[in-house]
C-alpha cells in the first residue's frame, strides 16, 4: 500500500480546544507497511528505504495485526536532540557494509505518529483523533520505535519549551482532520520558531582564501510559474566535506538553471549545475527581492522531488 505522505503547511500556532500538538521531528519521513513478509519502509517520494534501516524489522514481529504507519526516521546527537546532521549519515548509504555499519555509529529511532490501514482497511478517514487511538492500541514503544507524544493544553508554553531546547518546531494538528495522501493541507500546521525551506542547488561558488578550491557556497532556488527562481546563495553550516560531496553529486552546466539573473562576485567562480540536488536551509526570513536573509545550511535532501520545490507560504496569523 504505497501512500504519499500527508503534510503540514506553515503558520502561527492554533489555539482551541480542537487541536492536538506534537513534536516537530528533525528527521526523515517515513511511511511503513508491516505485514508477514516484514517492514517495508518508503520515502515521501515512494522510493523504498527499506534496506537502509534493518532496525525496522523487528517491528513487524511486535503488532497482532498488518498495518501502515507514518512517521519520522530519526538520529539523535550527542545533546540527545534530533540531528538533521546526524541524519544526513543514515540517509544516503545504499552498500550493505555500510549500511550495518552506520547503523551500530548512528542508530535510528523511528518515531511514529499516524496509521493510515490496519489489517487491509485504511484508516485514511476516520479523524486524526480516532487514527490516533487505533495507533495507540495496535503499537508498544520498542527498542528502535516510538509512539510520538500527543499534547493538549497548554500549547504555548509547550512551543517555549521546545524554542529553549533547541529543537525544529510543532506541527499542530485538527482533531477532525482526515488524513490527505500526498496534500498540504492547513488541517495540520507546523510551527517553527526558525524559518526552513527546501530549495533545489542551481549553482556552486568557489572559495577563496583558506578555502581555496573548495565550495564556499550554494546557489539555490524554488519553482514557480515561471521557472526556477533564484533565492540567494547560502555558504554558513556548509563544511568542506559537505562541499566535495555536493561536486561529485552534481553535473556542471554552460547555462544558469535560474529564470532570474544570478549576481556574480567578484574574484569568485560560479559553477552552474543541473538543478537535480535539493537541499534544507534554515533562514531568519524573506528579503524584500526574495532572496533568502541569513542562511544556514542545514544538509541534503534525498527524499524530496526536485522538479517540485516550491517557495513555502508565509506563516499566517
Amino acid at each position: 500500500m504505497a501512500i504519499k505522505p500527508m503534510k503540514a503547511v506553515a503558520g502561527r500556532l492554533p489555539v482551541g480546544d480542537g487541536w492536538a500538538y506534537e513534536i516537530k521531528w528533525d528527521g526523515m519521513r517515513a511511511i511503513a507497511a508491516l505485514g508477514d513478509g516484514g517492514v517495508r519502509a518508503r520515502s515521501s517520494r515512494l522510493n523504498d528505504i527499506t534496506p537502509r534501516f534493518p532496525e525496522l524489522q523487528p517491528l513487524a514481529e511486535t503488532l497482532a495485526v498488518d498495518a501502515v504507519l507514518d512517521g519520522e526516521l530519526v538520529a539523535m546527537g550527542d545533546d540527545g536532540l534530533p540531528s538533521f546532521s546526524r541524519m544526513q549519515g543514515r540517509m544516503h548509504l545504499d552498500r550493505p557494509h555500510d549500511i550495518a555499519r552506520k547503523s551500530v555509529e548512528i542508530p535510528i529511532v523511528y518515531v511514529v505518529f499516524d496509521v493510515l490501514a490496519i489489517d487491509g482497511t485504511d484508516t485514511l478517514r476516520l479523524p486524526y483523533e480516532q487514527r490516533r487511538q487505533l495507533l495507540e492500541q495496535i503499537l508498544e514503544p520498542g527498542p528502535t520505535w516510538q509512539l510520538a507524544t500527543v499534547h493538549r493544553e497548554e500549547p504555548e508554553a509547550l512551543l517555549d519549551a521546545v524554542v529553549e531546547r533547541g529543537m525544529e518546531g510543532l506541527v499542530a494538528k485538527r482533531l477532525t482532520s482526515t488524513y490527505q495522501p500526498g496534500a498540504r493541507s492547513a488541517d495540520w500546521v507546523k510551527v517553527k520558531p526558525r524559518r526552513r525551506q527546501e530549495l533545489v542547488v542551481g549553482g556552486l561558488l568557489s572559495g577563496e582564501g583558506d578555502r581555496l578550491g573548495s565550495v564556499a557556497a550554494v546557489l539555490v532556488g524554488y519553482h514557480d510559474e515561471t521557472g526556477l527562481r533564484f533565492a540567494g546563495r547560502v555558504g554558513s553550516g556548509l563544511t568542506d566535506a559537505e562541499g566535495r560531496e555536493l561536486v561529485q553529486r552534481t553535473s556542471p552546466q554552460v547555462d544558469s538553471p535560474f529564470v532570474d539573473d544570478v549576481p556574480g562576485v567578484r574574484g569568485r567562480t560560479i559553477t552552474f549545475v543541473e538543478p537535480e540536488l535539493v537541499v534544507e536551509v534554515a533562514f531568519g526570513e524573506w528579503t524584500p527581492d526574495d532572496n533568502l536573509r541569513h542562511p544556514v545550511y542545514l544538509g541534503r535532501r534525498t527524499d524530496v522531488d526536485p522538479t517540485f520545490v516550491p517557495r513555502e507560504p508565509d506563516p499566517t496569523p
